[in-house]
């Protein structure tokens, strides 16, 4: 296969900065994310040169790239060129950000907002790790998690692992690492981290 014909995809309706990603500390770079979303979007074959100025890469910056994607995972090879992973599609979903007015606002109880704010699963995984346990408790007794992931996130799944976490009588320090032990389980993000 010649590189011009290294990708399968071609645009539909696509506009990179119709949603952004963040990546923080992620062994991920904004590169690789935003090679993702693209791989993720388009429908029909596209060529190497085609998909590279798409991104702003130069057509080598792209092989390399995906395959760092590939050994990681997130990528594979298809029949027809490369395709994004359940593994990518998940890594997408946690690191897409929501707009900011569907964002988790973290409060200690009512109208006591804290300055945290998380736009993204991954911004709420890192938040959830450090933020006291009296915003923790306020959030879980009043299913403002589960409601979130549910409405927001359009994850139901996760959704009833928080409800089912939170009707078993434990600590509140095994209480967190129960939530973030659900999110890890379904979205991998401690080695994405």
């Amino acid at each position: 296969m010649t590189n011009k014909s290294f990708f399968v995809y071609a645009l539909t309706n696509l506009n990179l900065n119709d949603k952004i990603i963040t990546y923080g500390d992620s062994a991920l770079n904004n590169v690789q994310l935003k090679i993702l979303e693209l791989m993720s979007q388009v429908t029909n074959r596209m060529d190497l040169t085609m998909f590279a100025q798409k991104i702003n890469l130069a057509p080598t910056d792209v092989i390399a790239n995906v395959q760092e994607l590939t050994n990681e995972g997130l990528v594979h090879k298809t029949s027809r060129g490369y395709g994004v992973t359940d593994k990518g599609k998940t890594t997408l979903k946690a690191f897409t950000q929501t707009p900011e007015d569907k964002a988790f606002h973290f409060y200690a109880r009512i109208e006591c907002p804290t300055a945290y704010t998380a736009q993204s699963l991954i911004d709420f995984y890192n938040i959830i790790q450090q933020i006291d346990e009296d915003s923790l408790n306020f959030h879980l007794s009043r299913g403002d998690f589960e409601k979130w992931f549910n409405d927001v996130l359009a994850d139901s799944e996760l959704a009833k692992k928080v409800e089912a976490i939170k009707k078993t009588p434990l600590q509140h320090d095994i209480i967190r690492k129960e939530l973030l032990n659900a999110i890890d389980q379904k979205y991998g993000l401690k080695d994405l981290l």
